[in-house]
């Protein structure tokens, strides 16, 4: 127990503004009371002393007194915003044992002591040294004790008091959701609830009028209105139709103060539509769905999907899709997938971790058919809120479009622009970019590209004939570092009128002898590399060397194709098989282009049906005048000839092999010289052609292997001239080796001098 020589402290209350809490502190108080009549500006300071007394029994029942509390008080006060020069004096500390000599020091703890609230350690004045406001805190608790200068001995027990922040009307009211989308069945009853708007007021709603607050409506009536008191907008017309007006733009305001002057405000706007109804509303099974994508994402990669349900069947079951409110209205994009009829979020631009990592959308489901049975149900749609976080990632750099296309005329000339590729870098710095071309994806170089701007370039003439598309790719890199990505870009060729029509095929044209003049016997037609498509059109004409020739005409059918007729006739294979007609072909290109084409026509032979029996080529491989009689003969002594040939070669392969044998490499030659005279045709006696045959069967000599024999000898010597009046005959034989096979023989040649 403390002891009863304790005085007590008093407490001086600044109560600003509010006269009445200052007369019922002042006039309230019992005990040691006095009033400090010293003014100050905005204050008026109250002296109040509070006392606690409690009784409690004792074991004997004697009563058992506490001693007093040296200080009780309840709480302080301060108003809000305040800025004037001077600190706030918020109260003052007195103690009945401070004398005044100065021993006592009023110490101060707490919420705010020190730096917010400071103390007089002597006199015991608390002040507020800063602004102070409602909104952010309300009150604060401090602990105040005295205790000895000297010692820091406490001379009573510490005891706790709260400082309230008194509020004053300063924060307007706002809609934190806004602006608001509604909808609202078509014909419903006046009266119809749309929506309920809801406002909030930062201020106390416990300390007067400064967070009640009033709904009005200031545009869109007579349409709608507004509950005052709970922000319930209303249907205002009956029978509104939604074919003759859908959409209606609404403002509404909520005023503090309770709707008085003076108050403050806020307004919203709230873009009401009416809808059409079925018996079934689509429902999202979820009403928050939280998804995410890296930053390094291009435009049109998915995000995530959602799907709303709906029991109905067909059309009145289709869901609508819609992104309606959100901070990432422009940065995603919704589609709905004709499959699984899911709505699909996807990236519509960029998004950059170091920017913003939470995006925020609202998708509304809503059936987009309606059964007039039950226009009074509704509204049939749902809402759900997606929360994009955005993924940090090392990105590369991006490029503005995820492909290009881009086309070039043919045979441009080298150096032709043909587009221009552009990447940045989306990170913070932002470094440059340079650009360059695969080679694996242009392997002829036909495109070069500047690194610095990405304008992309001929190399040389392109030719839409050999090539129509160029499918390359784009790198772009971020100087620097190693970060590279590429691009598809798509390069057509564009035609140009740079090649001629020709003949669509080459065949030849087949004509009877006995064929009638004006006969048709062929319709040409044309082709043409170039890309014309269906405004391509051909006109035929012949050659002007043959434009007057006398066996063919030839008829422009204004239709891309030609008619060929005979002029005459009595044609012959045997006098000419085979004519040959230049042909014209122009085409409708700009330039124009055109060619010269032959069109070969054979002459055949034909039957009384003009049936083709045969279109020979004779003329090219016999003589001129042989009939097919004089072939035949020819052949059959051809065949004649070879058939000798054969069975000589037969007979001479049954023959036996001499008895001699001569070897291969033994290859000699006998010349036999006779020094006769003949006795004419009629002598047959002057010679023996056995001897001629065989001259060394006569002589009784054999060719020996080991002796090369001479090349010339006598036959028959000693003979004597015949007489002068026969006939002088030289002979001379030579005799060979010839090798046929494994057989050799000796051929005497013989001749007449």
């Amino acid at each position: 127990m403390r002891r009863e020589g304790l005085g007590l402290l008093r407490a001086f209350l600044v109560l600003v503004g509010v006269s009445a809490l200052c007369s019922v502190a002042l006039g309230t108080r019992k005990g040691n009371t006095s009033l400090d009549q010293r003014s100050h500006r905005h204050r008026h300071p109250g002296h109040v002393s509070l006392h606690r007394h409690r009784q409690r029994t004792g074991k004997e029942g004697q009563v058992l007194h506490r001693s007093k509390r040296g200080w009780v008080w309840n709480q302080f006060f301060v108003i809000e915003e305040y800025t004037g020069p001077d600190p706030v004096l918020v109260g003052r500390l007195h103690s009945d044992v401070d004398s005044g000599d100065g021993n006592i020091k009023y110490i101060l703890s707490g919420e705010g002591a020190g730096t917010i609230f400071v103390i007089d350690d002597k006199t015991g004045n608390i002040h507020a040294t800063k602004t102070l406001d409602r909104e952010e805190q309300a009150q604060y608790t401090l602990t105040a004790q005295a205790v000895a200068r000297d010692t820091n001995k406490p001379l009573e027990p510490p005891s706790e008091f709260i400082v309230k922040v008194q509020d004053i009307n300063d924060n307007p009211p706002e809609f934190l959701h806004g602006p608001y989308y509604a909808s609202v069945p078509e014909m419903s009853n006046v009266g119809t609830s749309v929506m309920q708007v809801t406002a909030t007021d930062a201020d106390d709603p416990t300390y007067g009028n400064s967070a009640r607050l009033v709904y009005s409506i200031l545009q869109g009536q007579p349409y709608f209105s507004v509950e005052p008191q709970t922000g319930i907008i209303r249907t205002a017309l009956p029978s509104m139709d939604r074919e003759a007006r859908q959409e209606y733009d609404v403002v509404i305001q909520a005023k503090d103060m309770g709707g008085h002057m003076g108050g403050l405000s806020g307004t919203t706007e709230v873009k009401i539509t009416l809808t059409d109804v079925n018996d079934n509303p689509p429902k999202f099974p979820q009403s928050v769905y939280p998804m995410s994508i890296s930053e390094d994402k291009v435009p049109g990669e998915e995000v995530g999907r959602l799907k709303a349900k709906d029991p109905d069947l067909g059309d009145n079951g289709l869901v609508k899709y819609n992104i309606i409110d959100g901070d990432g209205m422009g940065i995603f994009e919704l589609s709905t997938d004709s499959e699984t009829r899911e709505a699909v979020i996807k990236l519509k631009k960029t998004v950059d971790y170091e920017t913003k990592r939470l995006y925020t959308l609202k998708v509304e489901g809503s059936n987009p058919h309606v059964d007039p049975q039950f226009l009074a149900w509704g509204p049939y749609k749902d809402e759900a809120t997606i929360k994009i976080s955005v993924e940090d990632a090392d990105e590369p750099p991006v490029f503005i479009a995820h492909s290009y296309t881009f086309e070039v005329e043919e045979n441009a000339p080298e150096g032709t622009l043909v587009g221009r590729v552009h990447a940045k870098d989306t990170d913070v710095a932002n470094n440059p970019v340079s650009y360059r071309i695969p080679q694996y994806t242009d392997v002829e170089q036909f495109f070069s590209i500047n690194p610095e701007d990405g304008m992309i370039t001929t190399t040389r003439p392109l030719d839409r004939e050999t090539q129509a598309w160029h499918n390359i790719s784009v790198s772009a890199k971020e100087t620097g570092t190693h970060q590279i990505t590429k691009v598809r870009v798509n390069i057509k060729v564009k035609d140009v009128n740079d090649n001629a029509p020709e003949f669509a095929t080459n065949n030849e044209v087949l004509m009877c002898e006995t064929i009638a003049p004006g006969k048709l016997i062929e319709t040409v037609s044309a082709v043409d590399k170039d890309e014309m498509a269906n405004r391509q059109h051909f006109t035929f004409s012949l050659a002007p060397e043959v434009a007057h020739n006398h066996n063919f005409s030839l008829k422009d059918n204004r239709d891309s194709t030609a008619s060929i007729y005979v002029l005459r006739k009595g044609f012959s294979r045997l006098t000419q098989d085979v004519y040959f007609l230049p042909v014209e072909i122009n085409d409708n290109g700009f330039p124009a282009m055109s060619s010269t084409n032959t069109l070969t026509i054979r002459v055949c032979s034909c039957d009384s049906k003009d049936t083709i029996l045969s279109c020979n080529v004779e003329p090219y491989v016999l003589p001129a005048g042989l009939s097919t009689g004089a072939l035949i003969a020819i052949l059959a002594c051809i065949v004649i000839l070879l058939a000798i040939v054969v069975l000589f070669v037969a007979l001479r392969r049954q023959k036996k092999e001499p008895l001699i044998v001569f070897e291969e490499e033994d290859i000699r030659e006998n010349i036999i010289t006779y020094d006769d005279e003949g006795g004419g045709e009629e002598d047959t006696e002057a010679f023996d052609i056995a001897t001629l045959q065989n001259p060394d069967g006569a002589n009784g000599f054999l060719p020996r292997k080991d002796i090369k024999p001479e090349l010339q000898y006598p036959i028959r010597p000693g003979i004597g001239r015949p007489a002068a009046n026969r006939l002088g005959w030289e002979m001379s034989s030579v005799c060979s080796k010839v090798t046929v096979g494994r057989k050799s023989c000796c051929v005497v040649k013989t001749t007449c001098l």
